[in-house]
């Protein structure tokens, strides 16, 4: 699997289809590897004609580890409510350097943009600090980092603190599968259709809880990013289950209302999740908003 040396360490990625398509670059959530991209949306964006290129973030999968100590559970709950409070190893804006890094690496000026989750804040920030890299943005199931957005349930909480801490494999592998259960709603199992599948095969390529929090450091300190968003030209696509217990829908609805040139779909039955009834609807989506892009190579 290939890996380059970017400015801040070691970022394994991998692509699919011609080097000779448009980029179509995926920035995944917090915690996930490249693994966790389902095959059939990967090849749903090779039949259309791109090249997707996914890639381990930063102290996740194959990727480098970032070696300062990690903010404790009650410290992230209190930036929740306060995100002065929280002093990053690294920020959001640094992951987002990472991607343009990448793209530096493959040869291309510039990529359509999709992420999901936290993947979708980090996609936010290549839009506001390097727009003339990004073709497009598609925003999956994240938000704008605005106090106004409903914060996620105590079980819901609870669920992701259990699958960060449990000691060993067995309860890791456990814990996680029932909280993408949860996060996934209650109209697919994820274990069984979404990124659940994917937990024992994502603990033995690569098992980092102390990357986690400092991941969920990066997003609960970043704070309120509407107003360097009402600056992005980009043409943007903001796509939300109306069944998310993690990350609540008013997340999309407000990137729709903060972006000038944004376009929101409201999906029914999806939680937060990637399950593969659903898949074939937001390629749909992606497909029709990428498709109506001219991109410069």
């Amino acid at each position: 699997m290939p890996v380059f040396r970017a400015p801040s360490g070691t970022i394994c990625f991998e692509h699919r289809g011609s080097r000779a398509s448009t980029p179509i670059l995926l920035i995944h959530g917090l915690g996930c590897q490249l693994i966790h991209w389902p095959d059939s949306l990967l090849d749903g964006f090779v039949e259309a004609g791109y090249r997707p290129v996914v890639f381990d973030n930063r102290d996740t999968g194959l990727s480098f580890e970032n070696d300062s100590e990690p903010p404790t559970i009650p410290e992230l709950l209190q930036a929740l409510d306060d995100p002065n409070s929280m002093n990053p190893s690294y920020t959001l804006a640094d992951m987002a350097s990472d991607s343009i890094a990448l793209l530096d690496h493959i040869g291309q000026s510039g990529a359509h943009i999709v992420g999901v989750s936290m993947g979708g804040m980090i996609a936010q920030y290549m839009a506001i600090n390097h727009p003339e890299r990004v073709f497009s943005l598609s925003l999956l199931m994240s938000s704008t980092g605005s106090l106004e957005t409903p914060k996620p349930g105590p079980e819901v909480i609870g669920a992701l603190a259990t699958s960060i801490v449990t000691p060993t494999r067995e309860e890791h592998i456990e814990a996680t599968r029932n909280s993408d259960r949860l996060f996934g709603g209650p109209h697919y199992d994820s274990c069984e259709v979404g990124i659940g599948r994917f937990v024992e095969q994502a603990y033995d390529r690569s098992h980092r809880p102390n990357g986690v929090l400092r991941q969920l450091a990066a997003i609960v300190s970043d704070g309120d990013r509407r107003e360097n968003l009402k600056q992005v030209e980009t043409p943007s696509l903001a796509l939300h289950g109306d069944a998310d217990p993690l990350v609540d829908p008013f997340g999309s609805k407000d990137l729709a209302s903060s972006l000038p040139n944004c376009r929101l779909r409201i999906i029914e039955k999806l939680g937060h999740d990637l399950p593969e009834p659903v898949i074939p609807i937001l390629l749909e989506e992606m497909l029709d908003h990428i498709g109506s892009i001219e991109a410069s190579r």
